[in-house]
């Protein structure tokens, strides 16, 4: 017999180890805040090693709670892996894929049709939580997401990179007229938020291509997501710097304009990522197939795509 602390004790260390915190493990595992700080301190005391360093409002690993969260994290891994392996030799028939809320809306919603035309005969599942996360959750089948296409334990594959333009519906700039040039400091920014009281940095690399870096864009309004930046440039509300790809649809129905003829490369991109260290299953393979077609039909993003 193996001589090993609690399972249940293991995870909850894990859990506190990535999130720092006894409050938020507790909310995530649905436990009293003193049952996870009780649970962890019997950890300890198996051990004979202190794991945690309990700070005010944050906890610290100590280099033994950074080994032994290391190990779970890929022992859990292994384990979920195989359990999944299991589970889908009997559902191959189900595609479960979390994507971001911006690109469910702007991009895959517009090409649902041609993703069940091309699987007739695989359920299709679509999550947008942020948090829904292919290390935690074995329900997943693959996802897609923003970054820089580092992400611990998976596998990414290059979709598209964001190249970013300035928007607005037609009429705001019909209404200010057409003589002489553009002034931007009389329009309403949009931005995007990074976090709570962050923006994103995409207005003033944007402004600082189009030669007009010392514009205040101090102002405006700040939303949480891009998809809802886009929907108030639609209704006149401002001016918004979107990824194109988000916005080509809305641009050819006439509901947005660029404004000035200025891209800007983004520094993140789409991703399609998976497990690593796993084979693709057949309904992951198919789906994998079905965006290369669709990417690669698209000349702009075909090119985008190879840089």
């Amino acid at each position: 017999m193996r001589k090993l602390p609690a399972l249940s004790a293991m995870k909850i260390f894990e859990v506190v180890g990535q999130t720092r915190s006894f409050t938020r493990a507790a909310d995530r595992l649905n436990l009293t805040q003193s049952a996870v700080s009780r649970q962890v301190r019997n950890l300890e005391e198996q051990l004979g090693e202190t794991l945690v360093i309990r700070r005010h409002h944050h906890l610290d690993l100590t280099p033994s709670g950074i080994e032994l969260l290391e190990a779970l994290q890929r022992a859990f891994h292994d384990v979920e892996l195989t359990v999944r392996n299991i589970m889908e030799k009997s559902n191959q028939h189900r595609l479960r894929v979390n994507v971001p809320p911006t690109f469910a809306k702007r991009w895959l919603m517009p090409r649902l049709g041609s993703l069940r035309r091309f699987l007739p005969d695989i359920e299709i599942s679509i999550t947008t939580q942020l948090q829904d996360s292919l290390t935690e959750r074995s329900i997943l089948d693959c996802a897609i997401r923003f970054g820089d296409g580092e992400w611990p334990m998976l596998q990414s594959q290059l979709l598209m990179t964001e190249r970013h333009i300035a928007v607005c519906a037609p009429q705001l700039l019909a209404d200010r007229g057409t003589g002489g040039p553009l002034d931007l400091c009389g329009l309403t920014f949009l931005h995007v938020l990074a976090s709570a009281d962050q923006r994103y940095l995409t207005w003033q690399h944007w402004l600082d291509a189009a030669g007009l870096s010392h514009t205040d864009t101090r102002g405006g309004l700040e939303f949480d997501l891009l998809d809802m930046a886009i929907e108030a440039a639609c209704n006149g509300l401002g001016v918004a710097v979107a990824d194109r790809f988000m916005v080509a649809s809305l641009m050819e129905e006439g509901r947005l304009m660029q404004v000035l003829d200025v891209e800007v490369e983004g520094h993140e991109s789409y991703w399609l990522v998976t497990r690593a260290e796993q084979v693709d299953p057949a309904n992951v393979k198919a789906f994998r197939q079905w965006l290369h077609l669709e990417l690669s039909g698209d000349p702009e993003l075909a090119g985008n795509r190879e840089t």
